[in-house]
């Protein structure tokens, strides 16, 4: 089924060419269908490449999604046009008496400093603490999974030594879960960050359950007891190629970065990477869509509040 996205969005051009679905408005109108409702807030500053890379995984499924994509209004974009932010994203104070089955909410380069010295924090706070009564299941990313912990957990964020840089082997710790039903025994993830949470002050938080792990990288992939929040702590979003943007850009700014981890063949940063969970990446929004999304999601979505004191979700 298709994803439906924005006219003219430029992810819409992308994803036809890679034979992904896209059903544009003028075409969703002809459709008697209830889509998922997804509510994107996109954090980052390479907002183009985020979007093309969370519409190629929702899109990549049996299931119909309507995507709206939210930026924040207490923070200026310096790397994305004023005429993008207005042609195609909305602001919370316009979904805030809206309901959503899904919310994502992605990464965002602003891990070095304490969570309340960001500069949109305190809007984040109201649309993570908005996200409990309006939407069905959020899916948080990176260091938006750090602000969720500490925002809904008290968990703080660490410093690492050095940048956890690279593509590193994960395993499901919880077998059970339908997050990682069909994943191989180890599967491959990005990570590029230079903060963690550590194992320790998670495993003992009522509610909350630790799904997947890398011996390397640490914790993975966090879910609370009924499924209504899922925190993820590296990229399986990112193309082929993003770590390795990442990297020749802070070569060439002379700052010091080691070659990403199990990245490039040979470790040779000239040779093109090759991507080892592209598969993986895909089935996690896949069992994500369908498990925590579509098959507990009530079809009147201003029932979500009650729909959530009334039953019990997987894990």
């Amino acid at each position: 089924m298709p994803i439906k996205i924005p006219n003219q969005l430029p992810a819409t051009k992308t994803l036809a060419e890679e034979n992904i679905f896209v059903m544009t408005d003028a075409r969703a109108v002809a459709q008697d269908i209830r889509p998922l409702q997804i509510l994107m807030l996109n954090l980052m500053p390479t907002k183009i490449d985020t979007e093309t890379q969370l519409s190629r995984l929702l899109g990549n499924t049996p299931l119909q999604v309507e995507l709206t994509l939210m930026h924040t209004t207490s923070h200026k974009s310096k790397n994305t046009s004023e005429d993008h932010l207005l042609a195609f994203y909305t602001t919370f104070d316009k979904v805030r008496d809206r309901y959503f089955d899904g919310l994502v909410i992605t990464g965002a380069p602003v891990e070095m400093l304490e969570f309340e010295e960001v500069e949109y924090w305190d809007e984040l706070c109201e649309i993570m603490e908005w996200s409990t009564t309006h939407v069905h299941s959020t899916f948080h990313i990176c260091w938006g999974a750090q602000a969720g912990l500490y925002y809904h957990f008290g968990v703080k964020k660490k410093a690492l030594d050095k940048k956890m840089f690279g593509v590193f082997p994960h395993i499901a710790d919880y077998k059970r879960s339908m997050l990682f039903r069909g994943f191989d025994d180890v599967f491959m993830v990005p990570h590029s960050r230079h903060t963690t949470i550590d194992r320790e002050d998670l495993e003992n938080i009522p509610g909350l359950k630790i799904l997947a792990s890398s011996p390397e990288a640490g914790v993975f992939a966090l879910s609370t007891k009924k499924g209504r929040q899922i925190f993820i702590t590296g990229h399986p979003e990112y193309d082929a190629e993003t770590l390795g943007r990442e990297y020749w850009r802070d070569v060439n700014a002379g700052k010091p970065i080691e070659i990403p981890k199990n990245y490039y063949p040979d470790n040779d940063p000239n040779k093109a990477p090759v991507s080892t969970w592209r598969s993986s990446a895909n089935l996690l929004y896949c069992n994500w869509l369908n498990y925590f999304v579509y098959q507990t999601t009530p079809f009147d979505l201003q029932k979500i509040k009650e729909a959530h004191a009334a039953t019990e979700e997987p894990v």
